[in-house]
């Protein structure tokens, strides 16, 4: 499958990515990752991003989209890929329609996974992440406890509220999302692509997809 995911922050992507991931071989790709394997590995487009990325700046979308035509060529895209929160703008989706113009790709569906907003302050105010950077593993006070103690199961480290998962930082991002991202859900409407889906549950939510696949 050659899927796109659009929803607010705490909507579930990474987790839906993992699960159709899972389902068909397809790969996930978020944007975060790619620039990290990029940087990690060296490359004359990565060495660009890191500098962006050290100086704490966007790294810019003309960067961003040689990184992409690069990563869909990998052999691991020919089964299929997740696009995991990218595009995030209307020039993004853009440019990224030119792309896979260019490489004679086309998508399959765009899945807009639609969260009513008490429900991700909710899943991203009770989340905790560890703080080891080599292990990062994803905790919820509620559904997924850490140890009574509040550390790591895996490597035992204390986990953390991100500074960006308290109730006035997530309220922000919300306002980012629906100022800038929100506007994508027209684009792939008009372009016929858009599937819109309620997602509480994330086992129901990738059963739609596959169905309307």
């Amino acid at each position: 499958m050659r899927v796109i995911l659009l929803g607010a922050p705490g909507a579930g992507k990474g987790t839906i990515a993992k699960l159709l991931s899972d389902h068909d071989g397809s790969v996930q790709i978020s944007t975060g990752d790619m620039l990290r394997a990029a940087v990690k590995e060296g490359t004359d487009i990565g060495k660009q991003a890191k500098e962006y990325m050290d100086r704490g700046d966007l790294v810019p979308d003309s960067l961003i989209m040689r990184i992409m035509e690069e990563r869909l060529q990998e052999d691991d895209c020919k089964n299929g890929f997740i696009l995991d929160g990218f595009p995030r703008t209307i020039p993004q989706a853009e440019e990224l329609k030119k792309l896979l113009a260019k490489l004679n790709m086309s998508l399959d569906m765009v899945v807009n996974l639609d969260v009513p907003k008490e429900v991700i302050l909710d899943r991203l105010t009770t989340r905790r992440t560890c703080s080891n950077p080599d292990c990062q593993e994803i905790y919820n006070i509620k559904s997924k406890p850490p140890t009574p103690e509040g550390k790591c199961e895996k490597c035992g480290f204390p986990v953390i509220q991100r500074d960006d998962e308290t109730e006035e930082a997530i309220l922000n991002r919300l306002d980012t999302y629906n100022e800038k991202t929100a506007p994508l859900i027209g684009f792939y409407q008009s372009e016929g692509l858009l599937r819109n889906i309620v997602s509480l549950d994330s086992k129901k939510t990738v059963e739609a997809i596959k169905r309307a696949l």
